[in-house]
């Protein structure tokens, strides 16, 4: 059995991390004149994923720590509403989206899992 440390074992952290990583990855093909629009628009809401996961895992209450896990569960959706405009005004690919939007699916799925086991 693994045992959680710090915020970087938990496997929702590092998903999160990876996510955020594959949209700087995407947006670095953005054209330049996006710099300060969908490009920072798209890897602050990425960023914000892991970064409300580490933040309410440090913090001294479990209401608390499900409070930024929600908060994150809100980065997800604002991230993936402005991939597909991304997609849909031809910043992106429609493949390359969809495989990020299937990794923020699947880490909806783990955060709601985690705030309801933390609720119990």
């Amino acid at each position: 059995m693994s045992y959680i440390n710090n915020f970087k074992d938990l496997i929702i952290w590092q998903k999160g991390m990876d996510i955020a990583e594959k949209c700087y990855l995407l947006t670095k093909f953005f054209p330049k004149d996006e710099l300060y629009g969908m490009v920072q628009q798209i890897r602050r809401a990425a960023v914000s994923i892991p970064a409300n996961i580490a933040e309410g895992y440090g913090r001294r209450s479990t209401a608390e720590y499900i409070r930024f896990l929600n908060i994150a569960q809100g980065s997800i959706n604002e991230l993936e509403t402005h991939l597909i405009l991304s997609s849909r005004v031809g910043l992106s690919k429609q493949t390359d989206i969809e495989v990020i939007v299937s990794l923020l699916k699947e880490e909806s799925r783990m955060i709601i899992a985690l705030i309801k086991k933390l609720e119990q």
